[in-house]
């Protein structure tokens, strides 16, 4: 449990704001239900996230003891502030034309408002995370550098013909399919948030290639798994890289969830709070799935967190158009991380590990 230790301790302070919130505005009843909601929430964002908890932990289990303690650090604090609640203010911001502050106003005074002009740019927003999502899922699937395959000589043929210009290619017109669903005085904001979602995707890409670079192996230097001679010099940029796609992943994530915790409801203190709860949990669920080698464990559950990343991925797109219920789209998830478990199961008894 020492993994969890910090997100308990920040879960209890958390907790006590959202029961001070409560109370300052509804007295004891109020205290009870900004803690209750407050809870559910945090639940709601870890059932949500776990997949991406996953895939955070394929990228960090390369990374130093450094890097790893400035992404639960520093990353909470952008995935917090940032994208829980700096984001949402900007986006309607920007569709307002009203500044941060006076969208703050708005978001604490009349929060049904505030909620209109949110929700309705979730078109845009969906396009761009599921755009991002998409090709994290697609270029994991056209990999051809994997060992093994969840399902089989289907996903080792992907492999050996998919590419990630093919990726790209499929992504974009999956954007397109989302312009040719909205109304047509949406479908140039959709097609511009998608192609952003994609240049995003390419451009952390290429600044995570240019920065990760290694210096000549020696013979009395230490090397990981794979014979590689571990970075040096250039550890820091090389995980700054990333680190930015971690945090845009993270984005890509949270978003949705922000626009889901308004069907339970309206007080945006109280939604980035119960969020932030869930967003630390799922942080220290990362490094303890790191620290306790899980994903070398448990050989499956790699594929299993992208492949529901990839049914997000179509879930967002689809819900340019079409409402699905938050329900779905959390079991989905959970049910591909659970038959991934009981497939690396099933592989460890196999081959006797």
């Amino acid at each position: 449990m020492q993994h969890f230790r910090i997100s308990f301790a920040v879960t209890f302070i958390l907790l006590a704001l959202a029961g001070w919130w409560g109370y300052n505005h509804g007295g004891a009843g109020g205290l009870a239900q900004a803690l209750w909601v407050a809870a559910v929430l945090g639940i709601m964002e870890v059932s949500l996230s776990f997949d991406n908890a996953v895939v955070n932990a394929s990228v960090l289990r390369h990374w130093n003891e450094f890097w790893r303690k400035l992404f639960l650090t520093v990353g909470i604090l952008v995935a917090v502030f940032g994208m829980r609640l700096i984001f949402p203010l900007l986006i309607v911001s920007m569709a307002t034309g009203l500044g941060l502050l006076e969208v703050w106003h708005m978001a604490t005074t009349t929060p049904e408002l505030y909620s209109k002009y949110l929700t309705g740019a979730h078109a845009e927003v969906a396009a761009f995370g599921g755009a991002f999502l998409l090709l994290v899922f697609l270029n994991f699937l056209f990999d051809d550098q994997k060992a093994l395959h969840w399902l089989g000589w289907i996903e080792e043929k992907l492999g050996q013909h998919g590419s990630e210009s093919l990726a790209v290619l499929l992504a974009l017109a999956a954007v397109f399919g989302c312009v040719a669903l909205v109304p047509a005085g949406e479908q140039y904001k959709v097609l511009v948030a998608g192609v952003v979602g994609v240049i995003v995707y390419l451009a952390v890409g290429w600044i995570s290639s240019l920065l990760e670079e290694e210096e000549p192996k020696d013979d009395d230097d230490d090397t990981t798994e794979a014979g590689v001679a571990p970075i040096v010099a250039t550890v820091a940029k090389g995980s700054f890289g990333g680190f930015l796609y971690l945090e845009v992943l993270d984005a890509s994530f949270s978003f949705d969830g922000v626009i889901g915790a308004f069907a339970i409801t309206t007080d945006v203190v109280i939604i980035m709070l119960g969020l932030a709860i869930g967003a630390m949990f799922v942080r220290s669920l990362t490094v303890f799935l790191v620290h306790k080698g899980t994903l070398d464990e448990y050989v499956y559950l790699e594929h299993g967190a992208h492949y529901a990343i990839g049914i997000l991925a179509l879930i967002m797109l689809a819900s340019v158009k079409y409402h699905i219920p938050e329900w779905f789209t959390g079991l989905s998830g959970v049910a591909f991380i659970a038959v991934s478990l009981w497939s690396s199961v099933r592989y460890k008894r196999r081959n006797g590990a």
